[in-house]
Formats: C-alpha cells, sequence, structure tokens
C-alpha cells in the first residue's frame, strides 16, 4: 500500500475558477503523479454554474476573492467520506496554525474558518470517477467576497504566508503518511 502524499507549492500566481477541480489536473498542471496537495496563491472567481456544492448552486452562490491561498488534492482508491474527513481535520489544523501564526483568534464550524464572526475559507470535496478531490482557499484579500470575509494579508507578511503554507504541506504529508502507516501495521482480528 502506497502512503505518500506528493506537495508542491507553486510560486506562479494562478486564478482558481472551479472548472481545475477535476481529475488529473495537478498531473497535467503540476506532474504530480498520484495522491496530492498541491498550494498556489491567486484571485478566486467560482460562478453558480461550476459550483460542486448543490446547495449553493440552488441558492445561486458564487464564490470571489481578489486573492486566496488554493489547496488543491487529488486522492486515489478513496471513499468520498474518507476526504471529507481529511477535509475536517485538515480545517482543524489549519485553525491551529493560523492561530498560531496570527496570534489571532479563529474559530471552526465544520470545514470553515471565522474571525469575529467573517469568514476566512472556502472548501469543498468531491469525487470523481477515479478520484476524491478537494479544494480549501484561504483569502489573502477577500476583496470582492460574496460574505462578510477577512484575509491574511491584515495579519502577515507574504513571506509569512509561504512558510504557513508550506508548513501545511509539510504537515498533511505527515499525516496521510502516518494515517497509512496505522493502517498497515496492525493485525486482523476475527
Amino acid at each position: 500500500m502506497r502512503t505518500e502524499l506528493k506537495t508542491y507549492f507553486s510560486s506562479e500566481a494562478r486564478a482558481y475558477f472551479g472548472p481545475e477541480l477535476r481529475p488529473h489536473f495537478i498531473l497535467s498542471q503540476y506532474k504530480q503523479v498520484g495522491d496530492a496537495l498541491i498550494a498556489f496563491v491567486g484571485p478566486c472567481d467560482v460562478k453558480t454554474d461550476h459550483l460542486v456544492d448543490w446547495e449553493d448552486r440552488l441558492n445561486s452562490d458564487s464564490i470571489r476573492a481578489a486573492s486566496m491561498i488554493h489547496f488543491l488534492g487529488e486522492f486515489f482508491g478513496t471513499e468520498l467520506r474518507e476526504i471529507v474527513f481529511f477535509q475536517r481535520l485538515f480545517a482543524a489544523q489549519l485553525r491551529a496554525f493560523v492561530q498560531e501564526a496570527t496570534g489571532e483568534k479563529w474559530d471552526r464550524s465544520g470545514d470553515d474558518l471565522y474571525w469575529n464572526g467573517k469568514k476566512l475559507s472556502v472548501s469543498i470535496v468531491t469525487q470523481s470517477p477515479v478520484s476524491s478531490l478537494i479544494h480549501f482557499g484561504l483569502n489573502w484579500d477577500p476583496a470582492g467576497a460574496p460574505v462578510d470575509a477577512v484575509g491574511l494579508s491584515q495579519f502577515m507578511t507574504v513571506d509569512a504566508r509561504d512558510a504557513l503554507v508550506k508548513r501545511i504541506l509539510e504537515w498533511a504529508a505527515n499525516e496521510w503518511s502516518s494515517v497509512g502507516a496505522a493502517c498497515v501495521k496492525v493485525r486482523p482480528v476475527v
């Protein structure tokens, strides 16, 4: 059983529109084969037609921000529920890292992070015919957001942001590996 999660932080700015959440996008754009979690920074503009969340689509919602830190993951041989659990664990760990990096109190509700009631994050998990997919975005500059939002740029420098992203990716790779090891080290019981 392979337990490695490949990670990559692209220094090239890239916009996120929604269709990037598809099978093999990470492979085709970033040459990361297999289970992978990549990060990049750039604007976000997801129109209603590209939303994966049916509740949001039926409400004609959209997602916008002048700049976000985008985490995009693809996982093979997983069930949707597993990746939803990963999403929640990811959100909880992000909350801890962001709180430590900013010195501010952050709240988590499900897969969303908030500061004083203002939304910091967006996230969705979905399933493709060959993989499970996740997008998790943290506002850097929330300008244009359709909700009351906050951005990390008011709390940290770009260098601190990049260090945070690298720390998150390192944590995710280690956690993924640790879970994989836990799955193969136990003896079955009958």
